[in-house]
């Protein structure tokens, strides 16, 4: 899945730059005690294990764009190790991860266990970053700042992505079934969501239905 030539201009490294400026307030405004308990739009995360999960993926994909291998086998309880700074520990790491899809070659050649094109690989951590972020300001009521509706170049370059990753990634569970939606009126964010098996529309107290 080579999401090379896809819309946009800007490297995988801009486009997660935007990624971290839009989901850092969001972190930040995350909360302390049995609120991190409350369910989110991905089925099988609360809020705690879901930043533990955005946590895990944001250091380990810096190992991927290092060509390095990575290791998804456990999920470390960050929140228990950083307990009094985990909001800016992941936001640094996030940083980190920019920085290091930003060095040369980086999006070029292939990387990981399956010997992926680098750039998809990419595109996969940018999805993450997105639209978790996302998860996390939907569950913990926060605004989600997006761009511009139609020509935002994260959501154009995740379009494209997610149209050629989607049905492998349904096959493995990654991605719930596309949840309908109204073409005629949602925006490119919204509809990006209901390609991964989000309700772009989820509040708190609904089913959870994506997987991922």
């Amino acid at each position: 899945m080579d999401t090379s030539g896809t819309p946009s201009d800007l490297r995988i490294s801009e486009l997660l730059a935007l990624a971290v400026e839009r989901a850092a307030p969001v972190v930040r405004a995350l909360p302390d005690g049995d609120r991190l308990g409350a369910p989110t739009p991905c089925a099988d995360y609360d809020v705690r294990a879901l930043v533990n999960h955005l946590f895990h993926v944001v250091v380990q994909f810096q190992e991927l764009a290092a060509k390095r291998d990575s290791d998804f086998s456990e999920t470390p309880d960050r929140l228990a190790e950083h307990v009094d700074d985990w909001r800016e520990r992941l936001l640094e790491e996030a940083d980190e991860l920019v920085a290091a899809w930003g060095e040369p070659g980086a999006d070029e050649g292939t990387t990981g266990a399956m010997d992926m094109p680098a750039e998809t690989v990419g595109c996969m951590v940018l999805l993450d970053l997105t639209v978790h972020a996302w998860d996390l300001a939907r569950a913990t009521g926060q605004e989600y700042a997006q761009g511009d509706p139609e020509g935002d170049p994260v959501v154009v370059r995740l379009t494209a992505a997610v149209e050629g990753m989607a049905p492998m990634a349904r096959k493995m569970g990654v991605f719930g079934e596309a949840v309908p939606v109204d073409e005629s009126r949602a925006s490119a964010f919204e509809r990006l969501l209901a390609a991964t098996g989000r309700d772009p529309y989820w509040m708190p107290g609904q089913v959870r239905a994506s997987r991922e």
